[in-house]
C-alpha cells in the first residue's frame, strides 16, 4: 500500500493556498467534453470579496458548454511570482482544486464586472461583451503543492473565508 504523500493543512498552508487564490489573475480549468473526455483551457480568474473563485468565460468556449452539461470541474492555479526569476511553473507551489460551476445570474453581475475591471482594467475589452458571464466556482476539495515534501490536503472549510 502506498502512504498519501499529502499532510493535514496546518494554518501556514491555509494562508499559502487563500494568498495564491487571491492574487490569481488566470487559471487551468478542466472540464469534460461532449464525448466525456478532459480537457483544459487557460482562463481568466478572479476571487470575490469573500474570496471565492470567480471566471469570466464566453458563451462560445467549448469549456462553458461543458459546464453546463456537467457543472463539475477542477482548477489549476500557480503561486504568482512575477519577477523573482523563477520562471519554471514547477518550482511555485500550485493549488489545485475540485470545483462545481454555477454561472451567476445576470441581474447580480452589475458589481461583479466593475470589481473586476478594477483589478484588471485591460478585461474591459472582453468583459462588456454580452456572451462573457460569470461562473462561480465553489470549492469541494483542494491539494496544495508548496514545494518538495509540503504537499497538503485542504476541505472547502480551510479554503473559506
Amino acid at each position: 500500500m502506498t502512504r498519501d504523500p499529502h499532510q493535514d493543512a496546518d494554518a501556514g498552508a491555509i494562508s499559502q493556498a487563500h494568498a495564491i487564490l487571491d492574487a490569481a489573475r488566470d487559471g487551468v480549468l478542466a472540464v469534460l467534453d461532449a464525448q466525456g473526455w478532459p480537457m483544459t483551457s487557460r482562463i481568466a480568474l478572479q476571487t470575490d470579496p469573500a474570496g471565492e473563485p470567480l471566471a469570466l468565460l464566453s458563451g462560445l468556449a467549448l469549456h462553458t458548454a461543458a459546464l453546463g452539461r456537467d457543472p463539475r470541474a477542477a482548477l489549476l492555479i500557480d503561486e504568482s511570482r512575477a519577477g523573482d526569476g523563477r520562471g519554471m511553473a514547477l518550482t511555485r507551489a500550485r493549488l489545485s482544486l475540485q470545483v462545481t460551476a454555477t454561472m451567476v445570474a445576470a441581474e447580480a453581475e452589475g458589481d461583479l464586472r466593475r470589481a473586476w475591471r478594477d483589478r484588471d482594467p485591460k478585461a474591459a475589452v472582453y468583459a462588456r461583451l454580452p456572451d462573457f458571464r460569470f461562473w462561480r466556482l465553489e470549492i469541494r476539495a483542494g491539494l496544495l503543492n508548496a514545494g518538495f515534501g509540503r504537499a497538503f490536503r485542504l476541505t472547502a472549510d480551510d479554503l473559506r473565508r
